[in-house]
């Protein structure tokens, strides 16, 4: 997924466009094919349904590297994470105010880091950032609070580095501190919680109703060959008072079992209805054995009283997990996108102009770290790189996307 960094000294000249489109107006994509269409991926008639699905260039940076978040609270007030591929200044922001980008520091709020950090949407008028888990110190500490005007300092976040946070609003907000504990903020302070088992990802639904899921090394099917562990998908639920322990299907592979084998779930979803779903995986460590199964996908909803299988999804969205919900479907990663109707759709992208360097030849791939709706519109945003791949001068171009869809 990394793309080269011998990226010429390129002025977008397309500047003022993109801000017209962009007032007008998971994850990773299948790379493109050769030529110079203006969008990528698979053919479509005029006015099929794929044709209406296509990414926009909202803007297109100047620099070699890729965007790792983003998040808006209006159409003239949307922030984004930004990296370079040389790593030299470390992470930065970028904003655009409803006429054009501009790059600015981190808060000093932030304090200094080489890791990007996290852009949360906390009600309809605050973003907070804040340090994220990269496997490694990022040297931030604080966390930082855009309130339409101004950066300032979240007072007394929790300690630690948080993974997954979710708010149902800007006085119910959990976040995942550690591997088996959650802290709650309910506006005035933080009440931490240990979890039952280790959790990977969380939702909230309401204030007393909020899921987390990750995996368990106890209880049923946890006992693998030779009497080592096999961990076992493990779901968690917040009635408001306390977290506990929910039944959650077994998943094992048949005798022999391969080597190292482990089952988890990583997400949780809610869709607006209020049905809860949770993806995840039973895998091994590959290479060890002949004759090897193939990797079990988790796919499970909750009826109210128990997680049952899901229907699988068609096509190219069997194995890919919710992101965000529309009036009319899902979006998933691997920009695809399930519809109500069940139908399974490539959301199209178009490929870079040839100022940015990219050549009517070169192979283009678009990676989505980020979508976002910006609040009160049908316009999706997108935040990541476009890998271009061509010989003697690949690059990766940060680039902001948006679609249009109904309100």
């Amino acid at each position: 997924m990394r793309g080269g960094e011998g990226v010429r000294s390129r002025a977008v000249a397309v500047g003022a466009v993109l801000a017209a489109v962009f007032a007008a107006a998971g994850c990773g994509a299948d790379t493109e094919p050769r030529g110079d269409r203006p969008t990528g991926g698979a053919h479509s008639s005029p006015g099929s349904q794929n044709a209406a699905l296509t990414w926009e260039f909202a803007h297109i940076a100047d620099f070699s590297g890729r965007f790792t978040d983003v998040a808006a609270l209006a159409e003239d007030d949307v922030w984004a994470v930004a990296t370079e591929n040389d790593g030299g200044t470390g992470p930065f922001l970028m904003h655009y105010d409803g006429a054009r980008w501009t790059r600015e520091s981190l808060p000093d709020a932030i304090g200094p880091s080489d890791a990007p950090p996290a852009l949360d949407e906390i009600g309809d008028d605050t973003l907070w950032l804040r340090p994220k888990p990269t496997g490694r110190s990022s040297g931030a500490q604080g966390w930082a609070r855009w309130d339409g005007t101004r950066w300032s300092a979240v007072p007394s976040p929790p300690a630690g580095t948080v993974g997954d946070l979710e708010a149902a609003g800007p006085d119910d907000i959990w976040a995942l501190t550690g591997e088996r504990t959650a802290a709650h903020w309910n506006g005035d302070r933080w009440t931490t919680t240990r979890l039952p088992y280790e959790a990977a990802d969380l939702a909230v639904v309401g204030p007393d109703d909020a899921w987390a899921v990750g995996r368990r090394s106890t209880g049923p099917g946890t006992e693998g060959s030779g009497g080592l562990p096999y961990d076992q998908p493990a779901s968690m639920h917040w009635d408001g008072t306390s977290w506990r322990a929910v039944d959650t299907p077994v998943s094992r592979f048949d005798d022999p079992v391969p080597p190292e084998a482990s089952a988890s779930l990583g997400k949780v979803f809610v869709l607006d209805g209020g049905e809860v779903r949770a993806y995840g995986e039973n895998t091994f460590d590959h290479g060890e054995t002949d004759d090897e199964p193939e990797d079990k996908y988790i796919r499970l909803r909750w009826t109210g009283s128990a997680w049952v299988a899901q229907d699988p999804a068609p096509g190219g969205c069997e194995r890919r997990v919710p992101l965000a919900q529309d009036a009319k479907g899902l979006f998933l990663d691997g920009n695809r996108y399930l519809t109500d109707t069940g139908r399974c759709v490539t959301i199209q992208r178009p490929r870079l102009p040839r100022s940015t360097g990219a050549r009517s030849s070169s192979n283009q791939s678009l990676w989505l770290s980020e979508i976002h709706r910006v609040p009160g519109t049908g316009s999706w945003l997108g935040a990541g790189h476009v890998q271009v791949n061509q010989s003697g001068a690949p690059f990766d171009a940060p680039v902001v996307v948006r679609l249009e869809r109904s309100a």
